[in-house]
């Protein structure tokens, strides 16, 4: 590695610096820390741009490193989580989303098993649609037996997870998905409803438009089975979706994906259908296939006229190309866990450019979260930063190539030649805007004073900067507020603090279920791939909220949703700071 230059250091937040000292930074064999933050961001931005060297010599950006470093340390964007641990070290596994197929066979079960402990060894989350396996109690021809069906080879799954340690820093996680045509889809909806089941597992239900016709209609729908590809009974459409809403109302879960609106956008259908995401869900895959994601902040993209912000449109228009050309090289980069993900990821080049601190940046701008000219800040952003990224990856496709399965893609089809099949994903941001200070993806704030648990057992209490600096500015007791804002996720019920304040701070909890499925909806009419958002519900939601919830969001073209009722789990990773209070 080049020798770290004199540069300005990361200021970091003392949540920040936790994290990174527990899984990002460089450690020697004895365990001990051995690298600083700006060695890190040093090491990872050096070693992207090494992939410069493999393109002709008048197209290789000058002092690139330099430049990543900057976009890194100033907090402006950062990568997928195995990039930041992985890059210019031994496992150089920099992707953080993978789609592994699972056939009706048990040497594809079991191969798929070997391939997700390797994936997740290597940092990376893996996704399953489970819906080829032939349902319970049908023949398995080869040993004149009873099959045991998805539910129990998921199982499976979610034990191999249990004794494989990502990069040696946490479990793996994993999403599985099964189509809602499946006949064994009631005992995938009930699965996590019973304590300590697939502990590793984010479940999803695949919804399809004939499904969702049938529930609007009040009509039954076959359940087919995928060995014959035979109608095996019906179901009322109305009783399944009912299941599935007190599922996700009493736990979480499953989620939805709605496969037909998925598939309508897929990049190239002449390579597949896509079937499954990555454990979040903002990220459909073909088999194989991998992602590379990186956020910007748009929280540091603001300039001031006066007392005025605004959202500084230059400086996301000189970010968006340096991210997308990042993102680009670390494809290149990447070491991937076997040889057919490589093949399948390099022949579509798929990268995800988000964004992390949509929140924050709204109260910058003095704009409630809950508010129609939020939802116009959200459509003019995003519809920015997309044009802009897919600008950015022609260009790359003119140094270097667009992505091998051009050719018969949708991009050919509509003339728009481009380096990378998918540019634009909203993630969840979890760890990342943690190390940026600032609020997660696109989600509001959960709270002023909340408590994160991260890598499973390191609690986190952070009080929101803005709201203190406006507090104070005001005048108010910070005792009184430090206590105060801790015990509820919403402060709408302080009467001590001025209405205008409590307005603009409106918390995930304060939102109608509505608004944020339009927030969703907006981001997605502008993102390639999905959008990772929970729509957070107070205690007293009911199972009619999470039905509306799940409704609209098919209905504004939505590609998935997951909704949490705060409470509905033992343990949850956001919560108020005082959680024996809330």
């Amino acid at each position: 590695m080049s020798t770290h230059p004199r540069m300005r250091p990361p200021r970091l937040s003392q949540n920040a610096l936790t994290v990174l000292r527990q899984r990002y930074l460089a450690r020697n064999a004895r365990g001990v820390v051995i690298e600083s933050p700006d060695d890190m961001f040093w090491r990872v931005a050096y070693d992207i741009a090494l992939a410069e060297q493999q393109y002709p010599l008048a197209t290789r950006q000058r002092h690139l490193a330099r430049q990543f470093y900057d976009l890194m340390a100033s907090h402006s964007f950062l990568p997928n989580s195995p990039t930041l641990m992985n890059a210019g070290r031994t496992l150089q596994q920099l992707s953080a989303c993978f789609v592994l197929p699972v056939d009706d066979s048990l040497e594809s079960i079991f191969d798929a098993v070997k391939y997700q402990a390797l994936i997740h060894q290597s940092g990376g989350g893996t996704g399953f649609s489970f819906s080829h396996l032939r349902p319970k109690a049908d023949l398995v021809a080869t040993t004149c037996g009873l099959a045991s069906g998805p539910v129990s080879f998921m199982r499976v799954f979610n034990m191999s997870t249990d004794v494989i340690k990502q990069g040696g820093t946490r479990r793996g996680a994993n999403m599985g998905i099964l189509r809602v045509d499946h006949p064994d889809i009631l005992e995938f909806i009930a699965l996590k409803q019973q304590p300590g089941e697939m502990t590793n597992f984010n479940l999803s239900v695949g919804l399809t438009d004939h499904f969702m016709q049938a529930v609007t209609r009040d009509r039954s729908y076959a359940l087919i089975n995928p060995r014959s590809t035979k109608s095996v009974r019906r179901l009322p459409a109305t009783f399944v979706f009912d299941r599935l809403i007190h599922a996700a109302w009493q736990s979480g879960e499953p989620g939805v994906v709605f496969l037909d609106t998925i598939n309508k956008a897929n990049p190239t259908p002449h390579l597949g259908s896509i079937e499954a995401t990555n454990p979040c869900g903002e990220q459909p895959l073909l088999a194989y296939e991998s992602c590379t994601l990186g956020s910007i902040n748009v929280a540091r993209c603001l300039t001031t006229h006066g007392s005025t912000r605004a959202i500084d449109y230059d400086r996301l228009a000189t970010l968006i190309p340096l991210a997308v050309r990042f993102l680009d090289n670390v494809l290149d980069r990447t070491r991937f866990p076997f040889a057919a993900i490589e093949t399948h990821t390099k022949q579509t080049r798929k990268i995800g450019l988000g964004i992390m601190g949509f929140a924050d940046l709204l109260i910058q701008l003095g704009i409630p979260y809950d508010t129609d000219e939020a939802l116009q800040i959200a459509e003019r952003l995003m519809g920015f930063i997309q044009s802009h990224a897919h600008a950015a990856s022609h260009r790359l496709a003119q140094e270097r190539g667009a992505f091998p399965a051009y050719k018969g893609s949708r991009l050919q089809a509509k003339g728009l030649r481009r380096r990378n099949a998918t540019v634009t994903t909203i993630a969840p941001t979890g760890t990342i805007s943690i190390l940026a200070d600032c609020s997660a993806g696109i989600e509001p704030l959960y709270g002023i004073s909340i408590a994160r648990t991260v890598m499973e057992d390191i609690r986190l209490v952070s009080l929101h900067p803005e709201f203190l600096k406006q507090a104070r500015a005001r005048g108010l007791s910070l005792a009184e507020l430090r206590r105060e804002v801790g015990h509820r996720e919403s402060i709408q019920h302080l009467t001590q603090i001025p209405q205008d304040l409590r307005r603009l701070f409106v918390t995930a909890h304060d939102i109608d279920p509505a608004h944020h499925v339009r927030i969703q909806a907006i981001f997605q009419r502008h993102s390639d791939s999905g959008v990772s958002k929970t729509i957070n519900l107070p205690t007293t939601a009911t199972p009619k909220d999470v039905a509306s919830a799940f409704l609209l969001a098919h209905q504004l073209g939505c590609k998935g949703l997951t909704v949490y009722r705060s409470g509905s789990r033992e343990h949850q990773v956001l919560a108020c700071s005082h959680v024996q209070s809330c």
